[in-house]
C-alpha cells in the first residue's frame, strides 16, 4: 500500500460508535481496561506464535505494555510490543465487528444504554470504547516479522469511515493514541491513570509501564510542580492474579479480574480459586456469571475458559477443560503439566486433561451447591438464567447425575416460583404417595391448565410443572430421585397407587366394562389417530386427553424435534376418556358420532398443546355441530 486509503466503516460499526459516543458506558474510566487488556492479549498472542518461531521476538524478548500521555497535545497513547497489526488486520479488525457475531449484535441492540453496554464485550470491540473520551484515535502498528516499513497507520473520528496508510516502524506492536475531548482532560494525570490500572488492570501479568513523576521546586515566588520524568516504573503487580495466594487478593480484584476476561460490566455471582495438586497439577480460578450471554444457546459456539501452561497464555476457550452443559463458566486454568506446544487435538486426548476437566466440573458443582444452600436469592438469578443449560448435565454427566439432581428448580401446582427441589417435592409428598409426578408443556399457562392435571388437583397432590424445551429431552435421563421414581402425567395409565382408594378403582373398572361397545366404536372411527381408547380416572372436568405409552416419545418431544428439523417418528397417542362426562354420556347416541368423536380428539390436542393435523377440518365440524 503506497498511498493514503479512505475506506468506510462496517454499516455495524457505525451504529456502534454512535452508541459509544453517547457514553454508552456508564463508567467512563472503562475505556482503560478494554484498551489495556487488548494490549495485553496482542502480548499473549505473540507469546504463543513465538514458541513455534522464536524469531518473532526480533530483538526484545521482555513483553510490556506503556501508558503516556501528552498534557500540550491532549493525547492519550497505550503501547504495546505484542504481535502488532498488518495492514490488512488493521483494516479488518478495526472496521468491522468480529466477523462471527455481526448479526447478532445487531439483532441484541435495543436502545436500552445499560443492556446495550453488555454487547460491547462480548462481541470483542472494547478498542471502540476508546471514543466515549476521544474525537480521534490513531493507531500504528507493525505485525511482529514483517519489515519496518511494513507498519500501517489507521486514523479515524469515529464517525462513517477510517484513514489507512503505510508507515515505517522499527519497533513491533502497537500504539493506540487517543486525542482526548476538552471534558476528559482529567486522564492526562498520572496519579489518575495509576489509580484506574491499579484498579482495573493490576492482574495484568506484564509489568504495565508508565513515567515517573518528581517534585520541582518552583522559581522564586512560583509554586512548585510535579512533572513527568524520562524514567519508566511499573504502576501494577505485574504477576497473574491466580498466581498469588488468595489470602493477597480482594473480592474487588477478584470481580474485575472477571469483568476483563469476561468483557462483563457485572460482578460475577461466584467464584473458586483453588491450587490443585496431585497426579495432575494445575491451578484453576472460575466464576459464575450473573447473567447469560446472547449467544448461550449455541452449542456450536467457542466456549470454554482460558488456558496458560505455566502462565504462557495457550488458548482462550479451551472447550476440553469443562463439559459443554458448563459452558457459561469463565476463567482461567494455569496448568503445570501440559506441553506448551498443545494444541485443541491433543486436549481431547491427554489424560492430564481429562483429570483437570473432572475437577473443575467438580469445583463448579461444589459452588453451585454452595450458593443454593447459603444465598438461595443468588441461586434464583443463577437458575433463571443458566438452569436450562444446567438440565442438559443429566443427558451429558452420568458420573454427576445425583448431584446436578439436587440443584434442579422447578415450578410446580402449589406455587408460581421456579423454586421447588425435588428435596422440596419429597419432603412434602402426601402419605402414600409412591412418586414424583411432572408434566412437561411448552408453556407455564399450558401446564398448569393441562387436563391431566385434574385427578392431582382434586386429590391435592403436587405436580411439577416443566415449561423448559430441554426438559422433555433431559428427564429421559433422571429416572428417580433419592429412591423415588419420576412420572410424567402424561405417560402411560394415572396409577395413583394407595392413593386412590378401592371405591374408586371399582368404579373406573365398572366404567371401562360398561363402555367396552363405545371404545371399540371409537378405535374405529379414531384408528388413523389414536394407537388405542380407553376410560380414564385422570379427567374431572375434561371430556378426554392424551397421552402416550409408558417409555414412548412423548407428543411435545416429537414436534420440538420437528421444529429444530430433525427427524421424528410419528407417534400415535392414546386417547382418555372420562365416562362421567356428560358429552361422553351422549357420543354413544349422536348422530353426528364420527363428528364428534374427531372433535373430542382434537380438542383434546389443542389442550396438549398440538395443532389438528387438518384445521379446516375440524372448525367445518364445530360450525356444524354450532349451526
Amino acid at each position: 500500500m503506497s498511498q493514503k486509503q479512505t475506506l468506510s466503516f462496517q454499516a455495524e460499526v457505525a451504529q456502534l460508535l454512535h452508541l459509544v459516543t453517547h457514553s454508552l458506558y456508564s463508567n467512563k474510566d472503562i475505556f482503560i481496561r478494554e484498551l489495556v487488556s487488548n494490549a495485553s492479549d496482542a502480548c499473549d498472542k505473540l507469546r504463543f506464535e513465538a514458541l513455534a518461531e522464536a524469531a518473532l521476538y526480533e530483538d526484545a524478548p521482555n513483553l510490556e505494555v506503556r501508558v503516556e500521555f501528552d498534557k500540550a497535545a491532549r493525547t492519550l497513547t497505550i503501547t504495546d510490543n505484542g504481535i502488532g497489526l498488518s495492514e490488512k488486520e488493521a483494516i479488518e479488525n478495526l472496521g468491522t465487528i468480529a466477523k462471527s457475531g455481526t448479526r447478532e449484535f445487531m439483532n441484541r441492540l435495543s436502545g436500552d444504554q445499560k443492556a446495550d453496554a453488555q454487547l460491547i464485550g462480548q462481541f470483542g470491540v472494547g478498542f471502540y470504547s476508546g471514543f466515549i473520551v476521544a474525537d480521534k484515535i490513531t493507531v500504528e502498528s507493525r505485525r511482529a516479522g514483517l519489515k519496518p516499513e511494513e507498519g500501517v497507520r489507521w486514523v479515524s473520528g469515529g464517525t462513517g469511515d477510517f484513514e489507512v496508510e503505510a508507515i515505517t516502524r522499527e519497533k513491533r506492536g502497537t500504539s493506540v493514541t487517543l486525542h482526548l475531548r476538552e471534558d476528559a482532560a482529567d486522564y492526562l494525570s498520572n496519579w489518575k491513570l495509576k489509580s484506574i490500572i491499579g484498579k482495573y488492570s493490576d492482574h495484568i501479568s506484564l509489568p504495565i509501564l508508565m513515567r515517573k513523576e518528581e517534585w520541582k521546586e518552583g522559581e522564586e515566588g512560583k509554586p512548585g510542580e510535579m512533572v513527568v520524568t524520562d524514567e519508566w516504573e511499573t504502576v501494577n503487580k505485574a504477576s497473574a492474579l491466580w498466581s498469588r495466594p488468595k489470602k493477597d487478593i480482594t473480592d474487588e480484584q477478584y470481580k474485575e479480574f472477571y469483568k476483563t476476561i469476561a468483557h462483563d460490566q457485572q460482578d460475577p455471582l461466584a467464584w473458586s480459586h483453588n491450587r490443585v495438586e496431585g497426579s495432575t497439577d494445575y491451578t484453576q480460578l472460575l466464576y459464575v456469571p450473573a447473567h447469560a450471554p446472547f449467544d448461550l444457546w449455541n452449542r456450536d459456539k467457542p466456549h470454554g475458559v482460558k488456558l496458560y501452561v505455566r502462565r504462557v497464555f495457550i488458548m482462550d476457550d479451551a472447550q476440553a477443560l469443562l463439559p459443554l452443559y458448563m459452558r457459561f463458566v469463565k476463567g482461567v486454568v494455569d496448568s503445570a503439566d501440559l506441553p506448551l506446544n498443545v494444541s485443541r487435538e491433543l486436549l481431547q486426548e491427554s489424560r492430564d486433561v481429562k483429570s483437570i476437566r473432572e475437577g473443575n466440573t467438580r469445583r463448579v458443582l461444589s459452588m453451585l451447591e454452595d450458593l443454593a444452600a447459603n444465598k438461595p436469592e443468588d441461586y434464583a438469578k443463577f437458575w433463571a438464567e443458566f438452569g436450562a443449560v444446567l438440565k442438559e448435565g443429566l443427558a451429558e454427566d452420568f458420573g454427576n447425575t445425583e448431584r446436578l439432581a439436587k440443584l434442579l428448580r422447578f415450578a410446580s401446582t402449589t406455587t408460581d416460583t421456579v423454586s421447588v427441589s425435588l428435596a422440596d417435592y419429597k419432603a412434602r409428598m402426601k402419605e402414600g404417595q409412591e412418586a414424583i409426578y411432572y408434566i412437561t408443556a411448552e408453556t407455564a399457562a399450558g401446564a398448569r391448565n393441562s387436563p391431566q392435571l385434574e385427578v392431582f388437583r382434586k386429590k391435592g397432590i403436587e405436580v411439577l410443572l416443566m415449561t423448559d424445551r430441554v426438559d422433555e429431552w433431559a428427564l429421559n435421563y433422571l429416572h428417580e430421585f433419592d429412591g423415588t421414581p419420576m412420572q410424567s402425567v402424561a405417560r402411560g395409565a394415572v396409577d395413583l397407587g394407595k392413593l386412590q382408594d378401592e371405591t374408586e378403582k371399582k368404579a373406573a373398572e365398572e366404567a371401562a366394562e360398561a363402555f367396552k361397545p363405545l371404545l371399540a366404536k371409537l378405535k374405529e372411527a379414531l384408528k388413523d389417530k389414536a394407537s388405542d381408547v380407553r376410560v380414564t380416572t385422570r379427567l374431572v372436568d375434561s371430556p378426554a386427553c392424551l397421552v402416550v405409552s409408558e417409555g414412548g416419545m412423548s407428543l411435545q418431544l416429537n414436534r420440538l424435534l420437528k421444529q429444530m428439523g430433525q427427524k421424528a417418528p410419528e407417534v400415535k397417542p392414546i386417547l382418555e376418556v372420562n365416562a362421567e362426562h356428560p358429552l361422553v354420556k351422549k357420543l354413544d347416541a349422536s348422530p353426528s358420532f364420527h363428528d364428534l368423536a374427531h372433535i373430542l380428539f382434537d380438542q383434546a390436542l389443542l389442550a396438549e398443546g398440538g395443532l389438528p393435523e387438518d384445521p379446516a377440518a375440524y372448525v367445518k365440524r364445530v360450525n356444524a355441530l354450532l349451526a
